[in-house]
């Protein structure tokens, strides 16, 4: 019972106050979450510690988080939005 009382506070704290990361963050979590691995898991869980702004900034690449896990969590989870760059251009 407490595992899953966890799973969804992190559920609920991967909603957040702004649409561009509720758009991000919580589809990954219903869909990516229970399938990565403990070290992208525990950077998500300190990702969702950061303040909104910051995060919009990393998600919107104008800026890097300086924790090399939480940059690499963050790549990790636009390559799975974004398209695959056109290899013609």
């Amino acid at each position: 019972m407490t595992e899953n009382l966890e799973y969804n506070r992190m559920r609920w704290r991967s909603r957040r106050g702004l649409l561009e990361l509720d758009l991000l963050l919580l589809p990954f979590f219903d869909e990516m979450y229970l399938s990565i691995d403990a070290d992208k898991q525990l950077n998500f869980q300190k990702l969702l510690e950061q303040e909104d702004p910051d995060l919009l900034e990393w998600f919107s690449q104008k800026s890097r988080s300086d924790d090399a896990g939480m940059a690499s969590l963050v790549d990790f989870m636009l390559a799975r939005v974004q398209p695959p760059a056109d290899p013609k251009a």
